[in-house]
């Protein structure tokens, strides 16, 4: 089958920011570019249509978050966080490197809701009302989606500071 006139230009475009948002999702790399490769699929099969849309964005957003949610619901589905680290670290990127980490881990940890709230709104920039649509929820929902979210994060974060603090004062 021949490709859809614009499609290839779309995801060039749009692939690593709808890739970063899967990572979110998923919590997984490799189960992203799955997740994202079926959307991709889903969204070609009905480019034509999509291509028409005022924003076919949102429509994509909407497909990669039902493909994550219907992929979560698989009896097969687990959680393996990982996260490959380069040997050797310079020093100067490894405290950024620690706080990448821990904010991955933190995310990764939130309710599956939760985790889309974050990479729709925060991540893809999503308005609140893109969000609950591709969501299929209202705008409250959302909102109280996001402040738990954002509550969560924070508290992780802070117990996970507080453990690397500890641990840095009994060495």
């Amino acid at each position: 089958m021949e490709e859809p006139a614009g499609f290839g230009e779309f995801v060039a475009a749009r692939r690593a920011v709808l890739f970063r948002a899967a990572v979110l999702l998923t919590g997984d790399v490799h189960l992203a570019e799955d997740v994202l490769q079926a959307t991709f699929m889903r969204v070609w099969l009905r480019w034509r249509s999509v291509s028409a849309m005022e924003n076919p964005d949102a429509y994509v957003q909407r497909v990669l978050v039902s493909v994550f949610l219907s992929w979560r619901r698989r009896k097969s589905w687990h959680e393996t966080p990982s996260i490959a680290i380069p040997d050797v670290v310079r020093e100067s990127r490894a405290a950024e490197i620690d706080s990448h980490i821990d904010l991955m881990t933190a995310i990764r940890r939130l309710p599956p809701r939760q985790r889309t709230v974050i990479a729709l709104r925060y991540l893809l920039d999503a308005s609140e009302a893109e969000t609950a649509a591709a969501m299929s929820c209202s705008i409250g929902t959302v909102k109280r989606q996001a402040h738990r979210a954002i509550g969560n994060l924070r508290v992780e974060l802070e117990r996970h500071q507080l453990r690397g603090s500890t641990v840095g004062e009994e060495s």
